[in-house]
C-alpha cells in the first residue's frame, strides 16, 4: 500500500493538480536521444538517422514510469540545415494513469564560423496531449483498516481530464573536431497544463515550467588505424557533463564513455539539488536538499549502420529499497547517406 501511495503522490505532482508543476522525463542515455536532449542536435549525423528509446523507471514499485521516444533527422543543403521530428510518450502511475503524448518538428540553421568550428540554432514546435484515468486513482476514503484499497470513494471527477497545448523551445550548439557544447531551453512559451486551470487564467503554477539544459563534452581518439573510416579496435574516450534545471530542481550528471570500436561503456553520476521557494515553505524550514541519485552504467554495441545501447541506473538515493533502478534500451539506425553529404563536417560526440 505504501507504494501506491508513493505513486499517486507523483501522479498529483505530475500533472499540476494542487499547486504543482511537471517535470521533463529524464533520460540516462543522453547522446543516443540527441533531438530530446538538443534540438540543435538535428541534422548532426549529416545523413538520415533513426533513433528509439525505452526507460523503465522504479520498475520495482507498484505503477510504474514508462517513456518512449522515436525520432528522425536529417541534414539538408537545401535548408543549410537540419530538420528532425521526435514522438513521445509516457505512461506514469498504476495502469497508465497518466499518459502524455508529444509530437515535436525542429529545424537547426547551420553556421560555419570557421574552418574548424561550426554552430547550430535551433528552434522546436511541439502538440502534446495529456490526459488522466480518474478511475485508476485511489483516494484515502478507499481504504479498509484491514483489507485494504476496498471501497469506492466519494471524490467527484473534476471537468475535462485531458487538455492538449502547443509548445515552444530552442536550443544552440557549437562544436570544434574535438570539442561540444551546447544549451536548450524547452517549454519556453509555458502554456497551462493543469485539468483544473483554463487557459489565461491567474493560477501560473499550473504552467508547464521552463526546463533549461546546458551540456559539455570533448572527444579524444586514443588509437585510431584509418582518418576516413572506424576500424574494429580503435580507441576513444569522450567526458562529458550536462545540467539540468526546472522548477525548483537542479540536475548535474557527469560521466564518460570508452570506446574499443565496436563496443562502448559509460559510466555517470547523477545528483541532485532541489530548492524550495520561500512562499511555499515557512522561512525557518526553508534550506536547499541534496540528493545523490544515481550511479548510471551503459553497454553499447555498434557495428555500420545500427548502434544499440543498454543502460542501469543504481539508485543510491534514500529510496534505493523502493525502486528497483531504472532500465533504459536504445536504437539507432543509420540510413544510407547521399555521397554529396559525405563531404559535410558532422558533430564528433558519443552516441549513447
Amino acid at each position: 500500500m505504501r507504494n501506491r501511495i508513493i505513486i499517486l503522490l507523483a501522479a498529483i505532482l505530475s500533472i499540476g493538480f494542487f499547486k504543482a508543476s511537471a517535470q521533463d522525463a529524464l533520460f540516462s542515455q543522453y547522446y543516443a536521444n540527441p533531438l530530446y536532449l538538443n534540438p540543435a542536435m538535428a541534422g548532426t549525423n549529416v545523413c538520415p538517422r533513426l533513433a528509439f528509446h525505452f526507460r523503465d523507471q522504479w520498475p520495482a514499485a507498484s505503477g510504474t514510469f514508462m517513456t518512449y521516444t522515436a525520432s528522425y533527422d536529417e541534414h539538408f543543403d537545401k535548408l543549410s540545415g537540419g530538420i528532425g521530428v521526435l514522438l513521445f510518450g509516457d505512461r506514469a502511475g498504476e495502469g497508465g494513469c497518466i499518459n502524455t503524448y508529444n509530437a515535436s518538428f525542429m529545424y537547426s540553421f547551420k553556421v560555419k564560423v570557421a574552418k574548424k568550428f561550426n554552430m547550430r540554432l535551433a528552434l522546436q514546435a511541439t502538440y502534446q496531449n495529456k490526459s488522466l484515468d480518474w478511475n485508476k486513482l485511489t483516494f484515502g476514503d478507499m481504504i479498509d483498516p484491514k483489507y485494504g484499497f476496498v471501497y469506492q470513494t466519494n471524490e467527484q471527477q473534476p471537468g475535462k481530464l485531458s487538455r492538449s497545448i502547443f509548445d515552444m523551445s530552442a536550443g544552440i550548439l557549437g562544436y570544434t573536431p574535438h570539442v561540444y557544447f551546447g544549451a536548450a531551453a524547452h517549454h519556453i512559451t509555458r502554456p497551462y497544463q493543469g485539468f483544473l486551470v483554463q487557459s489565461g487564467s491567474d493560477a501560473p503554477e499550473a504552467r508547464l515550467p521552463v526546463k533549461w539544459t546546458a551540456h559539455v563534452g570533448a572527444y579524444f581518439d586514443l588509437k585510431r588505424k584509418s582518418k576516413k573510416e572506424t576500424s574494429f579496435g580503435d580507441i576513444s574516450i569522450s567526458p562529458n557533463f550536462i545540467y539540468e534545471h526546472q522548477m525548483c530542481f537542479n540536475y548535474f550528471n557527469e560521466g564518460f564513455y570508452l570506446n574499443f570500436y565496436p563496443f562502448t561503456v559509460g559510466a555517470w553520476l547523477r545528483h541532485g539539488l532541489t530548492y524550495h521557494y520561500v512562499d511555499e515553505i515557512d522561512d525557518n524550514n526553508n534550506k536547499d536538499i541534496y540528493n545523490l541519485d544515481a550511479f548510471i552504467v551503459m553497454f553499447g554495441i555498434e557495428y555500420n549502420w545500427f548502434k544499440i545501447g543498454y543502460s542501469y541506473d543504481v539508485t543510491i538515493s534514500k529510496l534505493a529499497n523502493v525502486t528497483g533502478g531504472s532500465h533504459e534500451v536504445s536504437l539507432q539506425i543509420l540510413l544510407p547517406c547521399p555521397e554529396k553529404k559525405q563531404a559535410l563536417k558532422d558533430l564528433k560526440c558519443p552516441s549513447f
